[in-house]
């Protein structure tokens, strides 16, 4: 008496339990809360125990016929086509299903074997051929793996990495990988001496480069090749109305070419110089003694040039191995300044001979253009405002005016 009501106690209890949950498929695919998985789990172990005490007391309790029959599924085993028509197609279905976790891990493909040999179970019923010992270790197997992979699955998802070992996928979807492409052009570092070196040898043999500067990536040519020179205008399809200016390494590079400066305009220099401001001066043979060479009818315009000292030292070394560089931002004519030598070598790359590499820019925006012609005259005109505000280069002329007076 005291093992059948443990039996039928044990019954009650599972029938209350499944009655709130979506049934054992649903924990391995879908994706049930916590508290379904749960209770599946608890369900599974009292599945054992009733059929443990069934077995031992030779008791069926409350009519049931086998343990994963249940009377909860309300299948007679002489009415039980329709049962076995979907177990069989739940079986074709569930090879997939393996066939897709071997792709995951060790445990989602146990969990999936087990479910076949459930259903395998499920069709022994409907012969009336399920063995008592079978179910029991199926349903023991089942209970383990339903707490491990819930246990693991929590603590990796926690903690955002693997602490309790999912196992490895049996199979492996190989992927088919790129042939590397080669860039278009040469594209060394500016971190190393051999790179900055190589990029001096294209700039000095009338070759076109991307160059970083204190702003953002520029194009860069000899000024002692036009031909060069007049290449930026190709690649960039820029406008032959719009000058080019110049770089130079430093301030003491233009006072050994004597130009006619006032010293208000050296003294403004002083002070912007090196820098995001470029200064428009007027033009003059100096510029030769300069190092700007054949080059001097291709930069600037007629009257005038742009002249600026870079505050980057990777720059200026270049500068001191090349002399003079014709200067105008890396990007097509009327797009966005490239801030990065990927944008540099991806727009204009084709074109170039090389495109020394530094990452990221400094600046977002190009120079603050500012023209100095009239500087004898007590005034200066800001042409365009960039990284340096126009408020601030003001207020530097202002400054330097009043100690010049």
């Amino acid at each position: 008496k005291t093992e059948l009501s443990l039996t039928q106690n044990i019954s009650q209890i599972r029938s209350k339990i499944m009655a709130s949950t979506e049934g054992f498929a649903a924990v391995f695919y879908s994706e049930p809360s916590v508290l379904g998985l749960l209770a599946n789990v608890i369900s599974a172990f009292l599945v054992c125990l009733q059929n443990f005490s069934s077995a031992q007391s030779n008791v069926q309790p409350e009519g049931v016929e086998n343990i994963l029959a249940g009377n909860l599924l309300n299948i007679d085993p002489r009415n039980d086509g329709g049962f076995t028509a979907g177990a069989v197609a739940f079986l074709v279905v569930n090879i997939f299903l393996m066939i897709l976790a071997s792709y995951s891990n060790l445990v989602l493909l146990s969990l999936t074997a087990v479910m076949e040999v459930l259903i395998v179970c499920f069709l022994l019923f409907t012969l009336e051929s399920l063995p008592v010992p079978l179910e029991i270790v199926m349903l023991t197997i089942f209970s383990i793996l339903c707490i491990y992979g819930a246990a693991a699955s929590l603590a990796n998802c926690i903690f955002g990495k693997e602490l309790i070992l999912m196992g490895p996928s049996l199979l492996r979807a190989e992927t088919v990988k790129e042939a590397p492409t080669s860039p278009p052009c040469i594209n060394p570092s500016s971190h190393q001496t051999s790179g900055l070196r190589t990029i001096a040898e294209k700039l000095n043999a009338g070759g076109v480069c991307g160059v970083p500067t204190d702003t953002v990536y520029a194009l860069a040519a000899s000024c002692k090749h036009p031909e060069a020179i007049e290449k930026i205008y190709r690649i960039k399809d820029r406008p032959q109305e719009k000058p080019i200016c110049i770089f130079i390494s430093n301030v003491d590079q233009l006072r050994a070419a004597a130009p006619p400066f006032s010293p208000l305009l050296w003294e403004f220099m002083e002070n912007v110089y090196p820098g995001g401001v470029g200064c428009i001066v007027k033009k003059g043979d100096w510029l030769k003694t300069l190092g700007v060479g054949d080059g001097y009818d291709r930069v600037g315009t007629k009257d005038s040039i742009m002249i600026r000292v870079p505050d980057q030292t990777i720059t200026v070394h270049l500068i001191d191995m090349t002399g003079p560089l014709a200067i105008t931002s890396a990007n097509p004519s009327g797009e966005t300044d490239s801030t990065h030598h990927d944008m540099v070598i991806s727009r204009l790359g084709h074109w170039l001979d090389g495109v020394l590499c530094d990452g990221q820019s400094n600046e977002v925006v190009a120079s603050t253009v500012v023209n100095c012609t009239k500087i004898d005259e007590g005034d200066i005109t800001i042409l365009r405002e960039g990284c340096v505000p126009a408020a601030k280069v003001m207020h530097i002329f202002e400054r330097v005016k009043n100690q010049i007076v």
